[in-house]
């Protein structure tokens, strides 16, 4: 352990007493609002992140009933939207607005901020041992970051010409001129300052989870002891720390263009016939920064999920996580591969055929891991005692959509297929699966499974049934048959398609999806009173580890104090997995080797 973790540790434990009673005597503000507490900043980004789910849920809602219903007027939505939806009908305009920001809203502010703001606050600490992060008062930043990039997001929304509506990669030049259309306006302004925010708070966040799970493990916390899901939080931060600059830089040219008169993306564009004066530079430049960070940020999202439905099936297997080291190493070659694929998503900008037979190969190779972590999901589920738990049920279920949404990708994958799919419904039919509802699915397991130790009580199992079975039916009713309007050709980000000849047919199919996606939506709010209502009327936890667990985590107190550990923080003797090893039902971290014990 480094002499900065001892002196931590030490420091903690000298002035504990005082330490403790100075925590009784903290103000609301102080508690509650710039608290740098990990729990609580955890707290904050879980319920910031489900405030955005439900906004960014409400728009998909919103825009389904376009494309389910394009003939009809819902003369609600003028009261609702006012001048975007006159006589009850979508504007052309907004409706671009609608799937722009219902993209950024759930990739990054849901899926990143949400959920690994979420999990590395609240579990890293917990489970490697210390009493807090590396830097509680930057950990307390990378929240108010997000906060405020939340407020100026969401701000965006009531300027006079609408947010943003360049689709959520934001391409130049549509992004990059004013004049091009109302959502260029102050509303993309809005967008890329936000979006800077946003960033910040990432690096803010991923450099203290490095930190700390670097420096900060508990004696005996090697790191071939820790919890996969530390390692996928490691691995998590590392590509945001990576990667997230780049966005930051290409937000920050798209604004010196949009407002300064450079030319980082512009080049012999005509408006209204007349010739702009830019001229050098790339709008492909741009796809090359957006998706340098954009192919990592699945992962970013994906990562955390993975490694709390591995920590999750294998606690509700009562069986140890088939083949960790492999598990471990396959998070390595993902996070590796990760930044070496992402002109897959570039094929048909003219892209040189040789370089994109490499991207080709690099991108299926990315399935070789993938396959790894499936195989061994499925190899520890066999044959173990399972308990289906809310928390266990959406863990399989994310393996299930990671399998079938994955599959996919080999097609889009391979660029002579991709240059027919690209930009239609089957993109966007592969990509919710695997990242968007399988992620979901993960975050969903994460708060099913440690609600009991962030509230001291459960959730209600029989809302967390219907939640469960009704959002993976669900999802795949809603995202399944797109692939079959993909592959004939239906483009994405269209307002109508019932003046298309061709596309006709898919109008009763369009309706089913957008009546399904209502449910869905409405069983989401189910999940948002049943974590509220469970918050202060849920049923107490008895016991500091109800599910039998293995790491530290559950052996703080319930209801753990700023600091966690009470009297010293526990040693670790062995791995986060012995589970069903000498008649032990499970061996948890902090109790000490036998002479008698097996090799596992």
């Amino acid at each position: 352990m480094s002499s900065v973790a001892t002196l931590h540790e030490a420091d903690v434990h000298a002035g504990h007493d005082a330490h403790h009673e100075h925590h009784h005597h903290e103000t609301f503000i102080t508690k509650y609002v710039f608290s740098q507490d990990h729990k609580m900043i955890a707290k904050q980004f879980l319920v910031t992140g489900m405030i955005w789910a439900v906004i960014g849920g409400l728009f998909s809602v919103i825009f389904r009933l376009q494309l389910g219903y394009p003939e009809s007027t819902f003369p609600w939505l003028e009261d609702f939207l006012g001048h975007w939806a006159k006589g009850g009908k979508l504007d052309p305009e907004f409706y671009y607005a609608l799937v722009t920001m219902h993209g950024t809203i759930l990739v990054f502010f849901v899926l990143t901020a949400g959920l690994s703001g979420t999990f590395a606050n609240f579990l890293i600490p917990l489970q490697v041992g210390a009493r807090d992060m590396a830097s509680p008062f930057l950990n307390m930043l990378s929240y108010w970051f997000f906060f405020i990039a939340s407020v100026i997001m969401f701000s965006s929304l009531f300027v006079q010409t609408g947010p943003a509506s360049g689709g959520w990669t934001i391409y130049p030049p549509l992004s990059a001129l004013g004049d091009a259309s109302d959502g260029s306006k102050i509303g993309m302004d809005l967008w890329l300052v936000s979006m800077a925010m946003f960033i910040v708070s990432a690096l803010l966040g991923g450099l203290n989870y490095i930190s700390t799970i670097l420096n900060l493990r508990t004696k005996g916390m090697s790191m071939t002891r820790l919890p996969l899901t530390i390692w996928a939080l490691f691995f998590t931060a590392v590509l945001g720390v990576l990667s997230f600059p780049v966005l930051l830089s290409g937000a920050i040219l798209l604004l010196f263009d949009r407002n300064l008169g450079t030319s980082f993306f512009l080049s012999d564009i005509y408006v209204a016939g007349k010739i702009l004066p830019n001229e050098g530079g790339s709008a492909i430049l741009f796809q090359h920064l957006f998706w340098f960070l954009g192919h990592p940020e699945v992962y970013i999202i994906l990562l955390p999920a993975m490694g709390m439905s591995s920590e999750i099936i294998a606690v509700n297997s009562r069986k140890p996580i088939f083949g960790y080291m492999a598990m471990v190493g396959s998070l390595f070659a993902i996070a590796i591969l990760a930044f070496l694929v992402w002109a897959h998503h570039m094929f048909v900008t003219g892209l040189n055929p040789f370089l994109g037979s490499v991207f080709v190969l690099l991108t299926l190779l990315i399935a070789v891991p993938s396959a790894i972590k499936v195989f061994n999901w499925l190899t520890t589920l066999w044959r173990g005692s399972i308990r289906f738990t809310p928390g266990m049920l959406f863990a399989i279920g994310f393996v299930s959509l990671f399998i079938s949404g994955g599959l996919t990708g080999i097609f889009l994958g391979n660029s002579a297929l991709d240059l027919h799919l690209h930009d239609t419904y089957f993109v966007v039919a592969h990509f919710h699966i695997v990242m968007g509802v399988a992620s979901f699915f993960g975050m969903f397991a994460g708060v099913y499974h440690w609600f009991p130790k962030m509230f001291g009580r459960y959730l209600n199992n029989t809302m967390a049934y219907i939640h469960f079975w009704v959002t993976i039916v669900g999802a795949y009713l809603i995202f399944w048959p797109m692939h079959y309007e993909g592959l004939a050709g239906m483009p994405r980000r269209y307002y109508d398609f019932s003046q298309w000849e061709s596309f006709k047919m898919f109008g009763e199919l369009n309706q089913f999806i957008s009546f399904v996606a209502m449910i869905v939506f409405a069983v989401q709010l189910l999940f948002i009173f049943n974590f509220f209502y469970s918050m202060y009327k849920g049923r107490k936890v008895a016991t500091e580890n109800p599910w039998g667990s293995n790491t530290l985590e559950w052996t703080t107190p319930i209801n753990p104090g700023h600091g966690n550990w009470p009297g010293e923080i526990p040693e670790v003797y062995r791995g986060a997995y012995d589970y069903a090893k000498d008649g032990h039902e499970f061996i948890p971290q902090n109790v000490p080797v036998g002479d008698d014990e097996t090799k596992h």
